[in-house]
């Protein structure tokens, strides 16, 4: 019987983000059907790959 993969390890983030902003971004987040952490996720993959936003 194989066994399965380990699940990706998370780490929790904490950062200080004005509120207004935070507000926005979950509101788009949520208008689009994504999770605000895949987002990051993605910006922080792409930001290391590339160096640029």
């Amino acid at each position: 019987m194989a066994s399965t993969p380990p699940g990706a390890r998370k780490r929790k983030l904490e950062c200080m983000i004005d509120q207004a902003t935070y507000d926005d971004f979950a509101k788009a987040c949520s208008r689009k059907g994504f999770a605000p952490q895949v987002i990051l996720e993605q910006a922080m993959r792409k930001f290391s790959q590339t160096g640029q936003v």
